[in-house]
């Protein structure tokens, strides 16, 4: 079964977005860099599938060629495949006079974990030679590691790792034990890391900046009484507050839906010479907006630059957040335009918010022209984002551009995208496509969600009464095909 049109090959040549011409300006080492890297995932993308004999010979030829920039930068664009970027790995581990550095190790772990592949996150991270660590083990490497077992919620062994600082020739130290903090703190692991914070007090003093991870904690979960509880605490200590510590706290205010206790500790803090900072004028102005208190939030805005607080990307993207909402328009361009001219540089979820208000294909290009005289690059939820409304308003070759713009850039297609494609085709009647999509994104190592899965059991039991979603992972041989061009599996009947 072919590809319908609108997935076949781009059309644009190389180095265009939306037939605009991309300008790069590199030194001659970091063009080669490129040069390399570009051809190398050019081989990857064409033995697809492959098995590690295959790839080995493919890659054979630039054996001679490897530094670690180009293999950090093969590994960057392969972030959301992480088989192919693991088999690369390995390969280029068993070059004759090459040795990966810190930053290929980090990248492969944080890859790893990033796809929850954490067994293996740890099976790397062990087999790199003793004689090595000094060269290879870094601070960095071991926040990754902390995130990323924090991320899997498996906080007894995040706990562990830390402690294997110590046998990498790596301090115990309090800015290591403060990054455990916060990456358990990031995925809501608080309450472990309040016990653990407590009860380390002899080796890790209580200092300001370990109280305020924890009050971070508890307002990101949204405990408005454990925050109160440990801003209460704080002031016991007489350990003295600063103004991550007052941000924090009206941060939790805002977010128990306490505008007015935080507005009044926002003056509080004017009339007691702590000038807020930028971040805490957005909390205020972001709640305000929330609460449709708008010309408030403006009045506040206004008041900033009166008050040498000069307003950051933020504050303008939760203005513009929430004009978007209420289409004004008029506003929101003339807070675009002014961000420009005081050369506070717009970033993509500025334009997302604004994106999200379009109802026609030409105005999402009119705003990708000016992201790209702008400098901002898209992101793969930017590209997400127009690939969903391209495949809601049936713009079949605005799709295949940001499909092939996605690959180019190496920002996708991801889970995310994939699973637009199935629900979108599915939506338009195109079920065999939809089960393309599917099956490719599962044969990438990608889990579907649990309403993609319900979705492709819908459609075999519409299609032939077949019972499983299973049987699309089982498609092989005789019936799955891979397409060069468009690396997609088709099935054959």
């Amino acid at each position: 079964m072919g590809l319908p049109p609108c997935f076949r090959q781009g059309v644009l040549p190389s180095g265009y977005l939306f037939g605009s011409l991309r300008f790069f300006h590199s030194s001659a080492s970091e063009c080669s860099s490129e040069v390399r890297a570009s051809e190398i995932l050019r081989t990857l993308k064409s033995i697809g599938g492959s098995d590690n004999a295959d790839l080995g010979d493919a890659l054979r030829q630039f054996a001679d060629k490897m530094d670690e920039d180009v293999v950090l930068k093969v590994l960057q664009k392969q972030r959301s495949n992480w088989q192919v970027a693991l088999a690369f790995f390995n390969w280029v581990a068993g070059l004759p006079g090459y040795a990966h550095g810190s930053r290929a190790y980090t990248e492969m772990l944080d890859i790893l974990g990033r796809m929850k592949k954490i067994r293996l996150m740890r099976q790397l991270f062990d087999d790199i030679p003793e004689e090595r660590w000094v060269v290879v083990v870094t601070n960095r490497m071991f926040a990754v590691l902390l995130n990323r077992y924090a991320g899997a919620h498996k906080v007894q062994e995040a706990i562990e790792v830390f402690y294997l600082r110590k046998d990498c020739g790596l301090e115990l130290d309090l800015v290591g034990f403060q990054i455990l903090l916060m990456s358990l703190c990031r995925y809501k692991h608080v309450e472990e890391a309040e016990a653990l914070f407590r009860e380390k007090k002899g080796e890790f003093p209580h200092v300001i900046r370990s109280w305020n991870i924890i009050l971070n904690g508890w307002c990101v979960k949204g405990s408005f009484r454990d925050a109160h509880r440990i801003w209460n605490d704080i002031i016991a200590s007489k350990v003295e507050r600063d103004l991550v510590t007052y941000g924090t706290f009206i941060k939790a205010l805002t977010k128990d839906g306490r505008i007015g206790p935080a507005v009044k500790l926002f003056n509080k803090m004017w009339e007691k010479g702590i000038n807020p900072d930028v971040a805490i004028c957005n909390c205020i102005i972001d709640q305000l907006c929330f609460k449709k208190r708008i010309p408030e939030a403006l009045e506040i805005f206004g008041e900033m630059n009166d008050r040498c607080c000069l307003a950051d990307v933020a504050t303008y993207n939760t203005l513009i957040k929430y004009l978007c909402k209420i289409n004004r328009m008029e506003k929101v361009y003339e807070l675009l335009d002014e961000m420009e001219a005081k050369g506070c540089s717009p970033n993509t979820r500025t334009y997302s918010y604004i994106l999200k208000t379009t109802e026609k294909p030409k105005d999402v290009i009119a705003l990708m022209q000016r992201m790209e005289q702008s400098g901002c690059k898209l992101d793969s939820d930017t590209y997400n984002l127009i690939l969903n409304l391209y495949i809601n308003w049936k713009y079949e070759k605005g799709v295949q551009q940001i499909w092939d713009e996605m690959e180019r850039s190496g920002s996708g297609p991801d889970q995310r995208s994939f699973t637009i494609m199935v629900h979108g085709l599915h939506s338009q009647g195109k079920l065999d496509e939809a089960l393309q999509y599917y099956t490719t994104m599962k044969s990438r190592g990608m889990i579907p969600e649990p309403r993609t899965k319900i979705l492709v059991k819908a459609i075999y039991m519409k299609k032939d009464g077949a019972a499983t979603e299973d049987r699309s992972a089982n498609m092989t041989g005789k019936d799955l095909k891979l397409d060069p061009l468009s690396r997609l599996f088709h099935v054959h009947k």
